[in-house]
């Protein structure tokens, strides 16, 4: 404990004492009180004002980058001083350059409307910046994939890692992000596939991303800092980041619809079925690209941009199936085209794949198959009542084979 000789202690030890060193003395201790009272500034206050400033000098005359890549330069400064306001409110604090703040507080060339003024300017450059509206999801994903990528590195580099010091110094880099990326998916939430039933929605993912945002703002660095809300790992998925294989939609007619829409601008490459997990690849900007299949949120929101979402008519997973057991069973198969997923070959004969409950004459007749096509019906869950006796009847007169899966197994065997 450090004894300070106050001009009191000279006085009773019998020395004379000066009125003004006494004053001097006595603002002395009480300014160094004052400074050893000062509360320091919240957490959660901290953040926001990261997320104002966007990494930038809140000065618009200098703007200078407040996040090297050797450390920081970043100043709080009061708008109201400490000593008169005592106040720590985002209201009141401000992010600055060190030759800033020293203006401001030492050399007064601002005053405190100017630097009011410079906050609700910075938030409306942000929001002119970050709250465009784009008219296609692919316009969108130029600017949001990017930001992903940089928090997604940093988490994964520094927080998973164990690195806390690094963590907590790019942090404030994730901080300043989010805040773009809050604008940008605020502004265009018509652009993400949406659905009544929230888990199969992209749109509810994107809803809990902003809400993550807005927390992972708020929330204090302390030992009760509990995050209620998650990242929600699908984000990544949706704008191809990461793969979520969560399990394939069932429409082969909006993967047909994809594929012919891709072909259009010259995109796709090809299709791998009969595996445990199938793909396609696409050109993206000069990059090959690997869709799983399975990788439910990217193929909705593909869907949905290219308008594809398509009623079932036949199950992919059951189709896949079929193909699977061929493969398992090391015998050659080829899809016929590509937007016609159904149709494939198999030691130079051709095999159709429809799903009926229940195959009718007249529903045989609407295929106009052709002379020696093979027919083969996925769905087997009511065994062989799946093909009608009418169905068999006139499949003789078109020179046609009706199977059902159990019929197919055989039948593959046999071609062995």
């Amino acid at each position: 404990m450090t004894i300070i000789a106050t001009p009191f202690d000279k006085r009773l030890s019998g020395d004379l004492v000066d009125y003004g060193e006494f004053i001097k003395e006595i603002f002395y201790l009480k300014k160094k009180d004052r400074k050893m009272a000062r509360k320091a500034i919240p957490e959660y206050i901290q953040r926001r004002l990261y997320a104002e400033s966007m990494g930038r000098c809140m000065n618009p005359a200098c703007g200078k980058d407040l996040l090297l890549t050797n450390g920081d330069i970043v100043e709080k400064a009061h708008i109201i001083p400490h000593c008169d306001s005592a106040d720590n409110s985002f209201e009141n604090l401000i992010l600055l350059c060190p030759n800033c703040h020293t203006n401001f507080d030492k050399n007064s060339a601002f005053t405190e409307e100017e630097v009011r003024i410079w906050k609700r300017e910075r938030q409306q450059q942000v929001s002119q910046l970050f709250s465009q509206k784009f008219d296609t999801f692919e316009k969108l994903e130029e600017l949001v994939k990017p930001l992903l990528t940089e928090n997604k590195t940093i988490y994964e580099s520094y927080y998973l890692n164990d690195k806390r010091k690094l963590w907590e110094k790019f942090e404030e880099k994730i901080l300043i992000n989010n805040q773009k990326l809050r604008f940008l998916l605020s502004k265009n939430r018509d652009l993400f596939q949406k659905h009544h039933d929230e888990y199969f929605s992209n749109l509810a993912i994107i809803d809990q991303l902003i809400l993550h945002i807005d927390e992972f703002r708020d929330t204090r660095k302390d030992d009760e800092k509990i995050r209620t809300v998650l990242f929600p790992e699908e984000v990544n998925s949706i704008f191809g980041l990461e793969s979520s294989l969560e399990g394939m939609l069932p429409s082969v007619e909006s993967l047909e619809c994809l594929i012919c829409k891709l072909q259009n601008e010259d995109k796709f490459v090809g299709i791998t079925l009969g595996i445990e997990d199938p793909f396609l690849i696409y050109k993206e900007h000069d990059e090959y690209v690997q869709l799983f299949l399975s990788d439910a949120p990217r193929i909705r929101q593909m869907y949905f941009s290219y308008h594809c979402l398509k009623s079932v008519g036949i199950r992919l997973g059951s189709l896949n199936f079929a193909l699977k057991y061929l493969d398992n069973n090391h015998i050659a198969f080829k899809i016929e085209n590509c937007q016609n997923l159904s149709n494939v070959t198999v030691k130079e004969k051709s095999f159709k794949f429809i799903y009926e409950y229940c195959l009718s004459k007249a529903e045989l007749i609407s295929l106009a198959p052709k002379k020696g096509l093979i027919i083969v019906n996925l769905h087997n869950w009511n065994g062989g009542s799946c093909i009608s006796n009418e169905a068999y009847e006139q499949a003789k007169i078109m020179g046609v084979t009706l199977l059902t899966m159990d019929d197919f197994y055989v039948y593959i065997q046999n071609l062995k």
